[in-house]
């Protein structure tokens, strides 16, 4: 069973050795579920720095417990957040991701530092 969700910055901390990795335990990543949206916001980072597809998308994948499908209730949930995150500037990737937690009712990780006042009905841990 899946106990939190992690955001793509937590992720890309881990993959990166970034402040904060440390909080990741082995233990919490395998409880894990990410979204299919932020695994492909990972993916394209890990591209972009030069890893090959192939290579980026085993980075990506090996950590997490599970890839979570954006569903459609995820889409709606994600849209609903709108009002309550456009101050902070979140981005559809930030939503999805809190979209997945609300729809499990599972805590988060995010290394995401403008999360740190959202309330939305659910825990979230920052880990940086």
């Amino acid at each position: 069973m899946n106990r939190v969700v992690l955001d793509a910055s937590a992720l890309l901390a881990l993959l990166n050795q970034e402040p904060g990795a440390e909080k990741l335990t082995p233990d919490l990543l395998g409880a894990a579920a990410m979204s299919a949206v932020n695994l492909a916001e990972v993916h394209g980072k890990l591209i972009a720095h030069g890893l090959s597809p192939a290579e980026a998308w085993r980075a990506a994948l090996s950590p997490v417990g599970i890839a979570m499908p954006f569903t459609s209730d995820h889409a709606r949930i994600a849209g609903e957040l709108v009002p309550q995150t456009r101050a902070l500037g979140l981005s559809l990737g930030d939503r999805a991701c809190l979209a997945l937690a609300l729809a499990l009712k599972r805590p988060v990780y995010t290394a995401n530092k403008s999360w740190r006042n959202l309330e939305v009905g659910l825990r979230i841990h920052l880990i940086r």
